[in-house]
């Protein structure tokens, strides 16, 4: 087999593909015109995610960025401040949605070494009510946060002086499962320990759960209500969705508490790669391993390497990103750092 043609794809857990089975469901499904509420394939996705995360109500999205986007601009008013920390994927990896589209001043904080925001910094943020100020009115939290866990005693800190300040809060909840996996047990009874400090949750299926497309957004009836006003405006009508909403549930049923092989697979790589002369690994975050090239080492020159290879992965900045996923195989990971092991070993320029 050549190992080019047939890469393994470590770029995001985006890449993963529909299985056999998906199809299947996806194929058989039920469809309505979901603009006018009639695709009991979608409606049952919703209620079904609200049950499980204790919510009044879901809507279903295209993706986890009209999610967030959703959700900020249900939330806040033109002149709003949200309140994020600097790494967020809402703040930096939306296009400034919130800003171009809301007039929604993003106000992002310093995460500290572990990824959680210091809740002095969360009570600093909040602007008095004073006309020389935007007005705070949201904190958005991520988790996992490149991979890593926010538990939730450390979400409830952090959330604390939003309420205290009338603040909504709302969780990017993109990777919620691979949070609630991480710590063993009922992972939905986990997500619910998560999402309960939360005013609305942004949930993704095409990552790591492996469905094609789609996020659900969930909250109050009102707020759902106001996000569904708003994902029309953005052009986020979904017609006979059921198709896509059929792939989501399948994940519900077969791909939650599989996240557990994604995370061995992760720490299984990033143990290989310790020590490799080079490259200096860290820990696996979940599904996803971090690696710093050492002084001389061109990260986006060992990326295209790679890539000659048959590894792929993300790079570019100080650090590599290999993210592990369900079309990611034991013997995939063990190839891919022998490959990287290879490719330093060869040395690079």
């Amino acid at each position: 087999m050549n190992d080019v043609d047939h890469p393994i794809d470590l770029r995001s857990d985006t890449v993963t593909r529909p299985t056999d089975a998906m199809r299947a469901a996806m194929a058989h499904a039920e469809v309505g015109d979901d603009v006018f509420g009639d695709d009991p394939t979608v409606n049952a996705l919703q209620e079904r995610v609200a049950d499980l995360l204790g919510f009044p109500a879901a809507l279903f999205v295209s993706s986890g960025t009209q999610s967030n986007l959703c959700a900020l601009l249900a939330h806040c008013g033109r002149g709003d401040e949200y309140v994020a920390g600097a790494d967020a994927h809402i703040f930096t990896h939306e296009g400034g949605g919130a800003s171009v589209l809301g007039g929604i001043q993003p106000q992002p904080l310093p995460h500290r070494a572990d990824g959680t925001l210091d809740p002095a910094d969360v009570e600093a943020a909040v602007k008095p009510d004073d006309p020389h100020f935007a007005r705070t009115r949201l904190l958005c939290l991520e988790n996992t946060l490149g991979g890593a866990v926010i538990a939730p005693e450390d979400l409830a800190a952090a959330t604390a002086p939003a309420r205290k300040h009338g603040l909504a809060t709302h969780l990017d909840g993109a990777r919620l499962f691979n949070a609630a996996v991480a710590g063993g047990g009922d992972p939905y009874a986990a997500a619910r320990r998560i999402t309960e400090h939360f005013d609305s949750v942004s949930v993704c299926f095409s990552k790591g759960l492996g469905a094609p497309v789609g996020s659900v957004l969930l909250g109050s009836r009102e707020f759902v209500g106001e996000a569904r006003r708003w994902r029309k405006v953005l052009g986020g009508g979904l017609r006979q969705a059921g198709v896509l909403a059929a792939a989501a549930s399948y994940a519900l049923d077969h791909h939650v508490e599989r996240l557990a092989e994604d995370h061995a697979n992760a720490a299984l790589f990033a143990g290989a790669l310790d020590g490799v002369p080079g490259l200096e690994t860290g820990a696996a975050r979940t599904n996803m391993v971090f690696a710093r090239p050492v002084p001389g080492v061109a990260p986006r020159d060992l990326v295209e390497r790679l890539a000659a290879r048959g590894v792929l992965c993300t790079g570019g900045r100080p650090r590599l990103r290999f993210v592990f996923h369900l079309g990611v195989s034991r013997a995939d990971t063990e190839r891919a750092a022998r490959v990287v092991r290879e490719v330093l070993t060869e040395g690079v320029a």
